[in-house]
């Protein structure tokens, strides 16, 4: 720390960073809002070399000096909105320059962080004062990383500090991150026109589940036998489509991550491109039942060697891609098999 520059960001009445100062040499800034706290840590250690406050908002600060080297705040970023603090800081700091923040887990009542970003009111323990009511940002630890992250921090470690007295419920999150190194000039792109393109094609999903008691199909109003399955929906990944089409239509409770993806079925209908991602789950919990306002229901488990007549098309595709030694007949369709999948893997039991 010899010789860097260091932001104390809620610098109170100066105590750490002086400390900062004599017992690592480091050349210290300490910004604090209140005007009474900057005039305590000035008129206090008016004679310590190598350390300056100054009063004021840290983001309008951080918009007029040269970045630092390194910054911590203790206790105080959570009153400040993430979106505008953590875009100061990554512009305030050097690439690679480390960021610590002490930020409240959970209050003294026992409260726990929120899970939205959004502040709430938290009572504020002054010495000589009543309890000051405050907006504060108490955020669960995964909010903050995705925060840091969003605004080109590296999170290295997030630790939970309990209180040493046990019977305090006071929880203090201690985060580490690094400001990541500024990224390249990237290469711009644009559409053609703002006239959205002609639709050609209609993409879904279909999803096998396979258990000790059979393959898992519903029956369509219309009536043909479908795997649970459906359109993908704007900004969804395939696994996440599979997840929550295999919810909705049967109310089993699967997640993205125990999706596989197959690969992708392409053919034509009346001059429409359908192309179709066949999937398989791993896992899964609940029972199959029909759900209220959906197409499909009365879902069964059919043995593989007793498989119904009247297959959905697209079901039928799904499963012979999957399974090609299954005896089913349906209409072609060009199967590109991801680089992770193969056509005859090995059925999975799905129970859990």
């Amino acid at each position: 720390m010899t010789g860097r520059r260091v932001l104390d960001i809620g610098s109170g009445a100066g105590h750490h960073a002086v400390h900062l100062v004599q017992a690592h040499g480091a050349r210290v800034t300490g910004i604090e809002l209140s005007p009474t706290q900057h005039e305590r840590a000035a008129s206090s250690h008016a004679d310590v070399d190598g350390v300056e406050f100054t009063q004021g908002d840290v983001a309008e600060y951080l918009a007029g000096v040269e970045p630092f080297d390194a910054a911590y705040a203790i206790g105080t970023l959570g009153f400040i909105d993430p979106h505008r603090a953590l875009p100061a800081l990554r512009d305030g700091l050097r690439p690679g320059a480390p960021l610590v923040l002490s930020l409240l887990h959970t209050d003294l009542h026992g409260h726990g962080p929120s899970t939205e970003v959004a502040p709430r009111e938290q009572m504020i323990l002054l010495r000589d004062d009543p309890p000051l009511p405050t907006q504060m940002w108490v955020l669960a630890p995964q909010l903050w990383e995705d925060l840091l992250t969003e605004y080109s921090f590296r999170v290295e470690a997030i630790d939970l500090l309990h209180h040493p007295d046990e019977n305090a419920s006071v929880i203090q999150q201690l985060i580490r991150a690094r400001r990541l190194p500024d990224r390249p000039a990237r290469v711009s792109s644009r559409p053609r026109s703002n006239r959205p393109p002609v639709t050609h094609a209609a993409v879904g999903v279909g999803a096998i589940l396979l258990s000790e008691q059979g393959l898992l199909l519903g029956r369509h109003r219309r009536g043909t036998l479908e795997l649970p399955g459906g359109t993908v929906e704007a900004g969804e990944s395939f696994e996440a489509a599979v997840a929550r089409e295999v919810g909705e239509e049967t109310g089993l409770i699967a997640r993205p991550g125990d999706v596989r993806l197959l690969g992708t079925l392409v053919d034509q209908v009346e001059g429409v491109l359908r192309v179709t991602v066949g999937a398989l789950v791993h896992a899964w919990r609940g029972q199959p039942a029909t759900q209220p306002d959906e197409s499909v229901g009365d879902w069964a488990w059919h043995p593989l060697d007793q498989l119904p007549d009247g297959l959905f098309v697209c079901s039928a595709q799904i499963l012979t891609a999957w399974r090609p030694d299954l005896p089913i007949d349906c209409t072609p369709a060009h199967f590109t098999p991801f680089a992770h999948s193969t056509p005859t893997a090995t059925p999975v039991d799905g129970l859990a």
